[in-house]
Protein backbone atom coordinates (compact mmCIF):
# COMPACT_ATOMS: atom_id res chain seq x y z
CA UNK A 1 0.00 0.00 0.00
CA UNK A 2 2.80 2.41 0.92
CA UNK A 3 4.74 1.41 -2.18
CA UNK A 4 1.73 2.20 -4.35
CA UNK A 5 1.37 5.60 -2.69
CA UNK A 6 5.09 6.30 -3.22
CA UNK A 7 4.83 5.32 -6.87
CA UNK A 8 1.86 7.66 -7.33
CA UNK A 9 3.86 10.51 -5.81
CA UNK A 10 6.79 9.71 -8.09
CA UNK A 11 4.64 9.76 -11.20
CA UNK A 12 2.90 12.97 -10.10
CA UNK A 13 6.21 14.69 -9.41
CA UNK A 14 7.59 13.51 -12.75
CA UNK A 15 4.62 14.99 -14.59
CA UNK A 16 4.95 18.27 -12.69
CA UNK A 17 8.68 18.42 -13.40
CA UNK A 18 8.09 17.73 -17.09
CA UNK A 19 5.53 20.48 -17.45
CA UNK A 20 7.51 22.88 -15.28
CA UNK A 21 10.53 22.52 -17.55
CA UNK A 22 8.52 23.04 -20.76
CA UNK A 23 8.79 26.58 -22.05
CA UNK A 24 5.54 28.48 -22.54
CA UNK A 25 6.95 30.15 -25.67
CA UNK A 26 7.22 26.78 -27.44
CA UNK A 27 3.52 26.14 -26.86
CA UNK A 28 2.45 29.05 -29.05
CA UNK A 29 1.77 28.46 -32.70
CA UNK A 30 1.77 31.24 -35.21
CA UNK A 31 3.00 34.82 -34.90
CA UNK A 32 2.94 36.52 -31.51
CA UNK A 33 0.02 38.81 -30.76
CA UNK A 34 0.69 42.53 -31.19
CA UNK A 35 1.26 44.46 -27.97
CA UNK A 36 -1.11 47.27 -27.12
CA UNK A 37 0.68 50.17 -25.49
CA UNK A 38 -2.46 51.42 -23.68
CA UNK A 39 -3.30 48.09 -22.00
CA UNK A 40 -2.88 48.03 -18.25
CA UNK A 41 -2.26 44.98 -16.17
CA UNK A 42 -3.96 44.85 -12.79
CA UNK A 43 -1.25 42.74 -11.21
CA UNK A 44 2.34 41.79 -11.76
CA UNK A 45 3.53 38.23 -11.46
CA UNK A 46 7.06 37.64 -10.35
CA UNK A 47 8.44 35.16 -12.83
CA UNK A 48 11.30 33.80 -10.81
CA UNK A 49 12.59 34.02 -7.28
CA UNK A 50 16.23 34.61 -6.57
CA UNK A 51 18.12 31.62 -5.15
CA UNK A 52 18.13 33.10 -1.65
CA UNK A 53 14.39 33.82 -1.86
CA UNK A 54 13.83 30.22 -2.97
CA UNK A 55 15.77 28.95 0.06
CA UNK A 56 13.80 31.18 2.42
CA UNK A 57 10.46 30.20 0.89
CA UNK A 58 11.41 26.51 0.88
CA UNK A 59 12.25 26.63 4.59
CA UNK A 60 8.97 28.43 5.33
CA UNK A 61 7.00 25.77 3.45
CA UNK A 62 8.76 22.88 5.17
CA UNK A 63 8.11 24.52 8.55
CA UNK A 64 4.42 24.92 7.63
CA UNK A 65 4.21 21.27 6.58
CA UNK A 66 5.79 20.15 9.86
CA UNK A 67 3.34 22.28 11.85
CA UNK A 68 0.42 20.77 9.92
CA UNK A 69 1.69 17.30 10.66
CA UNK A 70 1.87 18.14 14.37
CA UNK A 71 -1.69 19.50 14.41
CA UNK A 72 -3.06 16.38 12.72
CA UNK A 73 -1.05 14.20 15.12
CA UNK A 74 -2.80 15.93 18.07
CA UNK A 75 -6.20 15.34 16.46
CA UNK A 76 -5.27 11.69 15.97
CA UNK A 77 -4.32 11.32 19.64
CA UNK A 78 -7.67 12.81 20.67
CA UNK A 79 -9.55 10.46 18.34
CA UNK A 80 -7.62 7.47 19.73
CA UNK A 81 -8.39 8.48 23.31
CA UNK A 82 -12.08 8.76 22.41
CA UNK A 83 -11.83 5.31 20.75
CA UNK A 84 -13.29 6.76 17.58
CA UNK A 85 -12.25 4.16 15.03
CA UNK A 86 -13.59 5.94 11.95
CA UNK A 87 -11.90 9.26 12.67
CA UNK A 88 -8.70 7.51 13.77
CA UNK A 89 -8.42 5.67 10.44
CA UNK A 90 -9.10 8.82 8.42
CA UNK A 91 -6.63 10.98 10.36
CA UNK A 92 -3.98 8.24 10.35
CA UNK A 93 -4.17 8.04 6.55
CA UNK A 94 -3.87 11.82 6.13
CA UNK A 95 -1.03 11.99 8.65
CA UNK A 96 1.03 9.31 6.92
CA UNK A 97 0.58 11.04 3.55
CA UNK A 98 1.63 14.41 5.01
CA UNK A 99 4.64 12.79 6.69
CA UNK A 100 5.75 11.33 3.35
CA UNK A 101 5.33 14.71 1.66
CA UNK A 102 7.22 16.45 4.47
CA UNK A 103 10.15 14.02 4.26
CA UNK A 104 10.29 14.47 0.48
CA UNK A 105 10.11 18.26 0.84
CA UNK A 106 12.92 18.22 3.41
CA UNK A 107 15.08 16.23 0.98
CA UNK A 108 14.20 18.65 -1.82
CA UNK A 109 15.13 21.61 0.40
CA UNK A 110 18.55 20.02 0.94
CA UNK A 111 18.95 19.51 -2.81
CA UNK A 112 17.88 23.12 -3.37
CA UNK A 113 20.51 24.29 -0.88
CA UNK A 114 23.16 22.27 -2.74
CA UNK A 115 22.07 23.65 -6.12
CA UNK A 116 22.22 27.22 -4.81
CA UNK A 117 25.69 26.57 -3.40
CA UNK A 118 26.83 25.27 -6.82
CA UNK A 119 25.15 28.26 -8.56
CA UNK A 120 23.06 25.82 -10.64
CA UNK A 121 19.95 27.91 -11.32
CA UNK A 122 18.21 25.25 -13.44
CA UNK A 123 18.53 22.55 -10.76
CA UNK A 124 17.48 25.05 -8.07
CA UNK A 125 14.35 25.98 -10.01
CA UNK A 126 13.49 22.31 -10.50
CA UNK A 127 13.93 21.46 -6.81
CA UNK A 128 11.92 24.50 -5.76
CA UNK A 129 9.08 23.64 -8.17
CA UNK A 130 8.83 20.09 -6.84
CA UNK A 131 8.93 21.37 -3.25
CA UNK A 132 6.12 23.84 -4.04
CA UNK A 133 3.95 20.99 -5.39
CA UNK A 134 4.61 18.95 -2.25
CA UNK A 135 3.62 21.92 -0.09
CA UNK A 136 0.37 22.34 -2.04
CA UNK A 137 -0.41 18.63 -1.59
CA UNK A 138 0.25 18.99 2.12
CA UNK A 139 -2.18 21.91 2.34
CA UNK A 140 -4.82 19.83 0.55
CA UNK A 141 -4.28 16.91 2.92
CA UNK A 142 -4.54 19.27 5.89
CA UNK A 143 -7.94 20.50 4.76
CA UNK A 144 -9.06 16.90 4.09
CA UNK A 145 -7.99 15.95 7.61
CA UNK A 146 -10.20 18.73 8.94
CA UNK A 147 -13.13 17.04 7.24
CA UNK A 148 -12.58 13.61 8.81
CA UNK A 149 -15.88 12.64 10.40
CA UNK A 150 -15.99 10.45 13.47
CA UNK A 151 -18.56 8.08 14.86
CA UNK A 152 -20.17 10.68 17.10
CA UNK A 153 -21.07 12.78 14.06
CA UNK A 154 -22.39 9.87 12.09
CA UNK A 155 -24.82 8.70 14.80
CA UNK A 156 -26.86 11.44 16.43
CA UNK A 157 -28.41 9.35 19.19
CA UNK A 158 -30.00 6.09 20.24
CA UNK A 159 -32.99 4.93 18.26
CA UNK A 160 -36.25 4.83 20.18
CA UNK A 161 -39.44 3.10 19.07
CA UNK A 162 -42.75 4.33 20.45
CA UNK A 163 -45.89 2.24 19.93
CA UNK A 164 -49.30 3.86 20.21
CA UNK A 165 -52.50 1.79 20.40
CA UNK A 166 -55.71 3.49 19.40
CA UNK A 167 -57.92 3.57 22.54
CA UNK A 168 -61.08 3.57 20.42
CA UNK A 169 -60.48 -0.01 19.28
CA UNK A 170 -61.70 -2.50 21.87
CA UNK A 171 -59.44 -5.53 22.34
CA UNK A 172 -62.32 -7.97 21.69
CA UNK A 173 -63.22 -6.20 18.44
CA UNK A 174 -59.71 -6.22 17.14
CA UNK A 175 -59.23 -8.74 14.42
CA UNK A 176 -56.43 -11.05 15.28
CA UNK A 177 -55.42 -13.21 12.37
CA UNK A 178 -55.99 -16.88 12.93
CA UNK A 179 -54.21 -19.71 11.29
CA UNK A 180 -55.91 -22.92 10.21
CA UNK A 181 -55.42 -25.66 12.71
CA UNK A 182 -53.55 -28.74 11.71
CA UNK A 183 -55.12 -31.93 13.03
CA UNK A 184 -52.78 -33.95 15.15
CA UNK A 185 -52.32 -37.45 13.88
CA UNK A 186 -50.02 -40.21 14.79
CA UNK A 187 -46.92 -40.43 12.65
CA UNK A 188 -46.79 -43.21 10.08
CA UNK A 189 -44.98 -46.39 11.08
CA UNK A 190 -41.29 -46.56 10.39
CA UNK A 191 -40.56 -48.70 7.35
CA UNK A 192 -36.79 -48.89 7.46
CA UNK A 193 -36.21 -48.61 11.16
CA UNK A 194 -34.07 -51.18 12.92
CA UNK A 195 -34.49 -51.91 16.51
Amino acid sequence: MRLLSTLRWGVALGVVAYFASASPAGAQSGPPAPQQPDAQVGFQRKTQLSPQEQLTEAQRRVTRMTAQSGAIRKQLQTARQARDVVKTLCLNDKLSQIDVATRAATERAGSLRSAVTRNDAEAANHEYTVLAVLAQRSEQLGSEAGQCVGEESAFVGDTQVKTTIDPNVAPELAQIPTFPSIPLTTPPPCVSCTR
